[in-house]
C-alpha cells in the first residue's frame, strides 16, 4: 500500500455547503439563539440607521436560497472594533460584524449605520463602504466584495473604487431608495453582470 501523501503548505477552504443554515444562520428556526443576527445596531451607537437589502443569484440568474452574508465596517466615525485601530472609540460596544442568510427568494437584509470616511494603508480617505463576504454551497472560497453608497460625493476619489472599471462599479453601489434609509444592492455571482469580487 502507497503511504499517504501530506500537502505542502495552505491547503484550500472548504464549501460552506447548505449545511450552514442550521449552524450559523438558524434565524429562529432552531432550539437555541443566533451567535450573530443581521444587526451590528448596539444601545450607545451613534450615525444614521441604514437598511441594507437585495437578493442573491447565480451565473444563470436563479436567486440563490442557502446563501450566508457576513458584514464588517466602521463606525460613524470611521474607527473599527478591532485592536489594529488605535484610535478612540465612541461606539464602545459597537462590533460592526453582522451576519444573515438568504431565504428561499435569495433575499437578505442588515440593519447597519453607515459607516465615517477611512483612511486606506497609505492614508487616503475612503468613501464609506460596508466588506461583505459572501458563502454558498459549490464554492470552495468565499467571496470578498464592499457595499459603496449611491449618495456618497466621496465614491469619485475613493482610491478602491477607481481601480474597477467604470463600467462595473455599479455592481458594488447600494442605491437608495427614495425618502428612505434604505439600500439596495442585488449580488450576482457569475455571469455577464457578476458583481466585483476582490482578490484578497
Amino acid at each position: 500500500m502507497q503511504d499517504s501523501v501530506k500537502p505542502d503548505g495552505i491547503t484550500p477552504s472548504q464549501t460552506v455547503g447548505p449545511f450552514f443554515k442550521y449552524g450559523l444562520t438558524p434565524t429562529g428556526e432552531y432550539a437555541w439563539n443566533d451567535a450573530f443576527t443581521n444587526s451590528t445596531l448596539t444601545p450607545d451607537v451613534t450615525g444614521d440607521r441604514v437598511r441594507i437589502e437585495g437578493r442573491v443569484f447565480d451565473g444563470d440568474g436563479v436567486a440563490v436560497p442557502d446563501c450566508m452574508l457576513e458584514i464588517w465596517q466602521a463606525d460613524a466615525q470611521g474607527r473599527f472594533a478591532d485592536p489594529q485601530d488605535k484610535r478612540a472609540l465612541p461606539n464602545a460596544s459597537f462590533r460592526g460584524f453582522a451576519r444573515c442568510g438568504t431565504d428561499k427568494d435569495g433575499n437578505y437584509s442588515f440593519e447597519t449605520i453607515k459607516p465615517g470616511v477611512v483612511p486606506d494603508p497609505a492614508g487616503k480617505p475612503q468613501a464609506p463602504h460596508i466588506l461583505l463576504a459572501v458563502f454558498g454551497r459549490g464554492m470552495l472560497r468565499h467571496l470578498y466584495t464592499r457595499i459603496y453608497f449611491s449618495d456618497e460625493a466621496g465614491n469619485a476619489a475613493d482610491p478602491v473604487l477607481a481601480l474597477v472599471p467604470a463600467d462595473r462599479r455599479a455592481t458594488l453601489t447600494a442605491i437608495r431608495e427614495a425618502g428612505k434609509p434604505v439600500y439596495r444592492l442585488d449580488l450576482q455571482l457569475q455571469g455577464d453582470n457578476e458583481t466585483v469580487f476582490f482578490d484578497v
